[in-house]
């Protein structure tokens, strides 16, 4: 008699099973779909404006201020033109490139700091989960905008401090779960034989208890998406982000402020940028959770009906 199940399948097919089964888990989800449509466009976008699809983003004082929507103008005029007549919708996907970017270093930077932090404090304790404790105590005894525009102010404007700070500010949240994850999984009983066995703490932190934590890390990850984009845009906003001639959405807005009585479209469209892009992030950020909670699978299934 042979059987179907799937820990005797092999691994491509056991592979190819749980691919399908996350593709019919997100069609089932109309919010997460329209998220990833969203997202595919910016990041296509951001893959045409690196390929040098769009062209060089000139000066044309002849379209300055050009109102959106007139579709007898180049496609690049679409959305129309800012103050000095360059295409706001090339702008808008040089300004992706920025924030994004921005973005995905900025988390991946504190995910893997705060992780292994997390990871090495939860599982050995002692001073060092006492020295790691404390460092995040101090960091979160202060709002997050306060330090990030103190550090900015004190090191200056610039990509890489923008990054670090971020980074910084954002970390605390990963140690603490990562922490807390560990405090569980190492009371485990498979984590127990593998010592019995002869593990050595890093072999059993590599191949037990980060294996263990990383599902939490990464739907964690996913949600500071939207919030690290938005510090960025308000940091931005305020003159202490991205400094011209860089571009990012949230330069945008604040470049297009003065003229939202006159060119409305110029603080819009960038704005509007953000908001659907953060609300992308939040969508799948909960669809990811669903997914990788199996106690949440009936909300799936409820959705597919």
């Amino acid at each position: 008699m042979t059987s179907t199940s799937a820990d005797v399948l092999p691994a491509g097919e056991r592979r190819s099973r749980r691919i399908l089964w996350f593709m019919r888990a997100l069609a089932g989800d109309p919010m997460a779909v329209a998220a990833t449509i969203w997202l595919l466009i910016v990041v296509l976008a951001i893959f045409a404006d690196a390929s040098s699809l769009l062209g060089e983003n000139r000066i044309s004082l002849k379209a300055r201020n050009l109102p959106p929507f007139d579709f007898g103008q180049s496609w690049t005029l679409w959305l129309g033109a800012d103050a000095l007549g360059r295409p706001l919708l090339v702008r808008l996907i040089q300004a992706a490139s920025t924030t994004i970017g921005i973005a995905l270093v900025t988390v991946l930077t504190s995910l893997i700091g705060g992780t292994l932090l997390g990871v090495i404090a939860g599982y050995f304790g002692g001073i060092i989960d006492n020295l790691v404790m404390r460092i995040c105590d101090i960091i979160l005894g202060f709002p997050t905008l306060l330090v990030a525009l103190f550090g900015l102010y004190l090191f200056g404007p610039s990509v890489g401090n923008l990054i670090i700070v971020l980074a910084v500010t954002r970390m605390p949240a990963y140690i603490r779960v990562a922490r807390a994850e560990t405090l569980e999984v190492r009371e485990r009983l498979f984590v127990d034989a593998a010592r019995v066995f002869g593990g050595g703490p890093v072999w059993i932190l590599r191949n037990h208890i980060l294996p263990s934590v990383a599902p939490t890390m990464l739907t964690l990850a996913s949600v500071n998406l939207a919030m690290v984009m938005l510090f960025e845009s308000g940091l931005s906003y305020l003159g202490l982000g991205i400094q011209p001639p860089a571009v990012s959405w949230g330069l945008m807005v604040a470049q297009g402020q003065g003229y939202l009585s006159s060119a409305w479209w110029l603080g819009f469209f960038p704005g509007l940028a953000v908001m659907l892009t953060t609300m992308s992030f939040n969508l799948l950020a909960n669809w990811f959770r669903i997914v990788n909670d199996p106690s949440q699978h009936w909300r799936l299934v409820s959705r597919r009906r």
